[in-house]
């Protein structure tokens, strides 16, 4: 299968034009995909620079592109109910055409729980409650009428070998995760034996790869060998400097033979 290539435009430290035009060069220059965060915070630079909500954010971006699948990477199980948090994904697959991905994590960033005054369970707890979390979702949106216009795939983030990947391989239509060529190589095979215990194909789940520094060809080649299928540039206001993503696209064409 091809490379795909995405990225994800930070909604911090920018204004909500910046930030827009960014989702539009993304998504006119060929993105497979462009992905929010959600944290009322920045999480680099000035922790009290400017920041817009993701799942608003996603609302509006829907209206700015029409090619690429656009997600968070990713939104916290811990902040919203489950159910209203199904309806809000389905609305915005509507509003996308079918483009949405849910990108799904237990959360970690303790500002974020303390300032909105939401209850931070432990890391294992927080685990077991996205885990229920997912189980809710599905079910809700089975009951959602009208249904997502897409086929609206879940993806879950994060490294914990024993329980996060454990829950991806069971429930997920993707994976994202971060570290060297040589890490996500060790992870994709954790992956792989959590899939096998659960009986299904680990050819089932994309893996997804963040890349939060700048790379090259040579690089992007050793995360493929790694078995990256979905290469995910980050990039952070004001000056998102996704330039990169032109040679990104490069590679992957040549990859594909585009």
């Amino acid at each position: 299968m091809p490379p795909r290539v995405g990225v994800q435009i930070r909604p911090n430290h920018v204004n909500w034009d910046e930030m827009a035009a960014a989702w539009r060069y993304a998504d006119e220059a060929g993105a497979d995909s462009i992905w929010t965060f959600d944290h009322f915070f920045p999480i680099d630079g000035d922790p009290d620079g400017t920041a817009f909500e993701c799942w608003s954010t996603l609302a509006a971006m829907a209206s700015v592109t029409s090619r690429a699948q656009i997600g968070p990477l990713v939104t916290c199980t811990g902040f919203r109910n489950p159910d209203l948090l199904a309806d809000m994904a389905r609305t915005v697959d509507h509003a996308s055409g079918g483009r949405l991905v849910l990108g799904l994590g237990s959360g970690w960033l303790e500002r974020d729980y303390q300032s909105y005054a939401f209850a931070m369970s432990r890391d294992a707890d927080r685990i077991r409650e996205m885990e229920a979390a997912i189980y809710r979702i599905r079910h809700r949106l089975g009951q959602l009428r009208p249904g997502p216009v897409g086929p609206l795939p879940i993806l879950v983030g994060g490294l914990g070998e024993r329980m996060t990947l454990d829950v991806c391989a069971r429930l997920a239509d993707a994976w994202n995760g971060w570290g060297t060529p040589d890490e996500i190589a060790h992870l994709n095979g954790v992956l792989d034996r959590w899939c096998e215990r659960a009986e299904r194909d680990p050819a089932r789940v994309e893996r997804t790869v963040a890349l939060f520094e700048t790379a090259s060809d040579s690089t992007y080649d050793d995360y493929a060998a790694a078995g990256a299928e979905h290469l995910i540039l980050v990039r952070s206001g004001p000056d998102y400097q996704i330039e990169e993503l032109e040679s990104l696209l490069v590679w992957r064409d040549a990859r594909s033979g585009a």
